[in-house]
């Protein structure tokens, strides 16, 4: 074999397909991986952070806190609207769902009358005239008629807040098993301190004035606390009846009549009809019909809206822990007067439930 021949055996094929080599950095791609890693670790982050701020601008500006409003009955298409707000459970503060559905109702122009809907058994002096006090006051801005449904209980504070009616005829409807009245005020207190004689417990608290422990369960109260006490729950009691004048002015002209009636008894609905407290026994339906007539409108052709406040599964167990907190203790500890009706201490009857 020659040399030329040997040469021309390791000349490359042509066209043959070229072998491409690719180098790969391995620390180049790790440190990709990484910054990659802290990227979607840095979104993962953020996004809730952004979410959460836009929700809390929200709210701060939206005054109803998602309060939405609801078909009830009546036209599903009238732009004309009556609108049942809904005074429900024990009333603490008066600032909560109650005041979101009378801020709604007076932004809406489309609402032409008012029924309240009320089933509590009350709640804090304080908290109960707030709420009459807005329903008052929406009542008068907006000049539209106000009726009362009376739900399974309207006792005391609820009692109380029924009175936004003020003078209006045939305006407070009581359900055939409604339990109402309960007029009167009362200041929980309870004397431990035979038991804590018992097991050598002594109140040792440092204080001001002996009048800063006038409510104290761990001492005797004395005479002259007790005439203090007493001074100042008949004052609030001498404005529930007056705050009754305004609502039964029968009453104003016959006070001995409701001094017989405000005991802290309880009446069926029958007979709070029999003793003036009520107007007529019905169901929300008829206090619709009625608030129509008052608004010169046709209820089966007005639309009558609700207004619901959802509550997810995450904010009961938040409300819960918030109920249960120690401030929320202290909170309810504090001395406060009721106008409530209950067998149990006012402490107790509004644990561990909120404020509405």
């Amino acid at each position: 074999m020659t040399n030329q021949d040997s040469s021309d055996m390791v000349q490359p094929i042509p066209n043959q397909p070229q072998p491409i080599i690719i180098q790969n950095n391995h620390s180049g791609g790790i440190l990709w991986r990484i910054l990659a890693a802290i990227g979607w670790l840095g979104l993962f982050f953020c996004v809730p952070i952004i979410l959460g701020m836009m929700i809390t601008s929200a709210s701060y500006y939206n005054t109803t806190e998602g309060v939405s409003e609801k078909y009830f009955a009546g036209s599903k298409t009238s732009s004309d609207k009556i609108a049942v707000i809904n005074v429900t459970g024990v009333i603490m503060e008066g600032q909560g769902y109650v005041r979101k559905q009378i801020d709604l109702v007076r932004e809406d122009k489309d609402v032409k009358a008012v029924v309240v809907r009320v089933d509590s058994p009350g709640g804090t002096v304080t908290g109960s005239d707030y709420i009459l006090h807005h329903l008052k006051k929406l009542k008068e801005e907006r000049d539209i008629p106000l009726v009362v449904s009376m739900g399974a209980m309207a006792t005391s504070g609820g009692y109380y807040v029924a009175m936004a009616v003020e003078d209006e005829e045939d305006s407070i409807f009581a359900e055939p098993t409604t339990t109402t009245g309960s007029i009167g005020v009362i200041i929980p207190h309870y004397n431990v301190s035979g038991l804590m004689e018992e097991y050598h417990i002594e109140d040792d608290s440092i204080m001001s004035h002996p009048r800063k422990q006038m409510l104290t369960m761990t001492r005797e109260m004395p005479e002259e606390h007790r005439a203090i006490l007493q001074e100042y729950v008949n004052q609030a009691f001498t404005r529930f009846k007056d705050i009754v004048k305004e609502g039964r002015p029968e009453f104003e002209k016959n006070p001995e009549k409701l001094d017989e009636l405000a005991t802290g008894e309880i009446f069926t609905a029958n007979q709070a009809l029999a003793n003036g407290l009520v107007d007529q026994i019905g169901f929300i339906e008829e206090a619709i019909d009625r608030a129509a007539e008052l608004a010169d409108v046709d209820s089966k052709k007005t639309r009558v809206v609700t207004y619901e406040q959802p509550t997810a599964l995450f904010d009961l167990g938040l409300a819960q822990n918030q109920a249960l907190s120690f401030d929320k203790l202290l909170e309810m500890s504090a001395p406060k007067a009721y106008y409530m009706s209950s067998y149990l201490p006012p402490i107790v009857s509004t644990f561990p439930f909120g404020s509405k």
